[in-house]
This record gives structure tokens, C-alpha cells and sequence, in this order.
């Protein structure tokens, strides 16, 4: 059998960091924000790394001239508001009528 030669992995040119380029994106959105999975699209990352990010970008924005605004994740059936949740990520399922599909947190960035 022959093998295929080895592709070098050559990343992709950026002019500013993924962080930069997040805070960018929640600055040009206003309310009520992008979800993570939008920001992932946006920045060309896993969702899963977004939120990595954001938690980041919240404790950095906070000491900042910005405020960093989570604008909670929303139950579809019942209606239930997440709204004393620390994690940013969605949550898996309503702690009241238990199901699942739930609308995500929606995050932006504004001047104090």
C-alpha cells in the first residue's frame, strides 16, 4: 500500500487575536447580543471554545471601562429565565418543567 504524503497544517492569518476578535463582534452587536454559536461562526472556533473565551473576556471587562452583559438563557416551553446561573454555557434542561429545548444566553459588550 502506498501512503499519502503528509499535509503540513499551516493556520490561518490573523491580524488580531481570537479575543480581540471576539470583543470586536459583541461591540458591533447590540443588545440582546450573539450566542455562542454564533461567535464560534463569526470567529472561526469550536462553540466549546467560545465560551472558554467569553468567561475570559468577562472577568477582563469587568475591571475595564466596558460592561459585559449576558443576557440569560430562556426555557421555550415554560418560560423559565436562568437568571442566577455563573456559567455562561446553556444549560441542559429547565429545572422546572425538565425539558430540554432551551434558548441560549446571548452575550454583548457596552460602555460604562
Amino acid at each position: 500500500m502506498k501512503k499519502k504524503p503528509l499535509k503540513l497544517f499551516v493556520p490561518v492569518e490573523r491580524r488580531e487575536t481570537i479575543r480581540q476578535k471576539i470583543i470586536s463582534l459583541l461591540e458591533s452587536r447590540k443588545r440582546p447580543g450573539l450566542s455562542a454559536r454564533d461567535i464560534s461562526v463569526e470567529a472561526g472556533i469550536s462553540e466549546k471554545e467560545a465560551y472558554e473565551h467569553l468567561e475570559h473576556i468577562r472577568r477582563t471587562m469587568n475591571k475595564s471601562s466596558y460592561t459585559f452583559i449576558v443576557t440569560p438563557a430562556v426555557c421555550k416551553k415554560c418560560g423559565f429565565i436562568f437568571r442566577k446561573r455563573e456559567k455562561l454555557n446553556k444549560p441542559g434542561r429547565c429545572p422546572v418543567c425538565r425539558d430540554e429545548s432551551i434558548r441560549e444566553p446571548l452575550f454583548s459588550i457596552e460602555n460604562k
